[in-house]
């Protein structure tokens, strides 16, 4: 069980490290004003033996800002949400200002093998549940290949022809 954990830290880093270098590349080609850059929301992900549940704490996350996908066995997330200046009237300004905003995108690696199709997502009181049904895995279990059996031809000559 410690390696799979360890196998699922490396894999979280090597996500994080992923989405790093993707964010310092936009910020080099000009796709993302200096100090306007993304946030990341925490996650939290949990495995039970029939389903997989990932929570996202996305406090002022409007819904239709939100998307999610799998892809390459991640779970994706990608939203927006709006820096607190741009919920203010005209002329007032922020005295202090903590929580991210601007575009947010986390990769979350799938543990293990799931059903996308039959996946659900709640956003309540600020936070994401998805949930992904688990398929069995059957890796490693014995699969019985059929053997198609074609009645012989007769050898037509041609390649006997000199």
């Amino acid at each position: 069980m410690r390696s799979r954990s360890l196998h699922l830290e490396v894999a979280r880093i090597q996500s994080e490290i992923n989405r790093l270098f993707e964010l310092l590349g936009r910020l080099r080609a000009g796709e993302i004003p200096a100090g306007d850059g993304e946030w990341s929301p925490p996650v939290d992900v949990a495995e039970s033996e029939t389903e997989l549940l990932v929570e996202i704490e996305l406090p002022g996350v409007d819904p239709d800002q939100l998307t999610l996908t799998t892809e390459s066995g991640q779970l994706v997330v990608r939203g927006m949400r709006e820096a607190s200046a741009a919920r203010l009237e005209p002329g007032a300004s922020v005295l202090h200002d903590e929580r991210g905003a601007g575009r947010f995108e986390r990769a979350i690696p799938l543990s293990v093998a799931v059903n996308p199709h039959k996946a659900e997502a709640v956003l309540e009181r600020g936070v994401l549940a998805v949930r992904l049904p688990r398929v069995p895995n059957r890796r490693g279990a014995p699969v019985e290949i059929p053997v198609d059996v074609r009645p012989d031809t007769p050898d037509s000559g041609e390649g006997d022809q000199r």
